[in-house]
């Protein structure tokens, strides 16, 4: 079979703005398959937490990058552009679009943009970072970053524990800010994904978006979301140290767990609630400003009535009448 003559495309958009429905009816039309671009979908046994496509929803169209690492391993935006430049070539070989889906906005910009040469992790580095913020608190370390790099800092939430210890590991180990090392590039000419094949979904009014990741929340908890975490922690081998344990939800059940024990009575369901809640709103608000910093993405209001009809029209725009 011929490539196709876009090799692929992708859908953007905040935590609970419709990507996955508006993705399997893509490929209700279209030869496409689907490539997660998503830090926590990799993980197994994190299904609930994550909104993970269902077992109906994965037998309906090929997914990639799902189920692929055990949660003791780390997932980098190196890896995903590596493992997602390869992917694309093989969808491509066998006739059909690569769709790239989520909402890990790192990994669509390394993709689209490319990576910046920064220095390598470091354990013993990462270990020292994570020592002073179990004496002082995240919000100290990251005031301590605003002195050293400002820049960074400023776009950075106080308890954005995973993104304070990377910035404060490049300077240690560089003496110079992470900032110092973002080239400001728009595009990498040699990314499968070109700038203006990216379609985005925002809301127009954060409220909707605020109401719907409430309701997501909501369905997480009845659904069983802590007793996959309880699951997850009986194993003896986590713990929020991990990248995988960070993930918005699960550090939130973690240190409720930590703090009341292995039964939370319901006024502790409902701080949880509270907790997790304000934490996904945050990751929204960080996610629509990566998503404001590649200005070529074709902007889909996520709340308005039309938003399917519209995506399915800027991929026809792309791909063509519906086979």
């Amino acid at each position: 079979m011929s490539a196709p003559s876009v090799s692929c495309i992708g859908l953007a958009g905040p935590t609970a703005s419709g990507k996955s429905a508006a993705s399997l009816a893509i490929a209700q039309r279209w030869p496409v398959e689907i490539i997660s671009v998503d830090s926590a979908l990799v993980y197994r046994g994190m299904d609930i937490g994550t909104a993970k496509p269902t077992p109906a929803e994965l037998a309906q169209v090929p997914h990639h990058l799902i189920d692929i690492l055990d949660p003791l391993e780390s997932y980098s935006a190196a890896d995903f552009v590596r493992d997602t430049t390869r992917l694309v070539g093989e969808i491509n070989g066998r006739g059909r679009t690569a769709l790239l889906v989520g909402g890990t906005m790192l990994y669509f910009k390394a993709l689209v943009v490319g990576l910046d040469d920064m220095p390598p992790a470091n354990a013993a580095v990462r270990s020292a970072i994570d020592a002073r913020a179990a004496a002082l608190g995240w919000p100290a370390l990251h005031a301590e970053l605003a002195r050293v790099d400002p820049v960074t800092a400023a776009r950075l939430a106080p308890l954005d524990a995973q993104r304070i210890q990377r910035a404060l590991e490049v300077h240690d180990i560089s003496g110079q800010p992470l900032s110092s090392f973002q080239t400001g590039r728009t595009h990498n000419p040699d990314s499968p994904l070109a700038p203006e094949h990216l379609m985005s979904l925002e809301p127009r009014d954060r409220a909707w978006l605020h109401a719907r990741i409430a309701q997501r929340f909501d369905a997480m908890l009845a659904e069983g979301f802590m007793i996959e975490v309880k699951r997850l922690r009986a194993r003896g081998d986590l713990s929020t140290d991990l990248p995988s344990m960070r993930c918005v939800g699960y550090r939130q059940a973690w240190d409720m767990l930590d703090a009341y024990g292995n039964t939370l009575k319901p006024a502790q369901v409902a701080e949880l609630r509270e907790l997790g809640v304000a934490a996904t709103r945050q990751l929204a608000k960080r996610q629509l400003t990566w998503l404001r910093s590649m200005p070529q993405r074709k902007v889909i209001a996520c709340d308005a009535p039309d938003a399917l009809a519209r995506v399915l029209e800027s991929v026809q725009a792309l791909l063509g009448a519906p086979t």
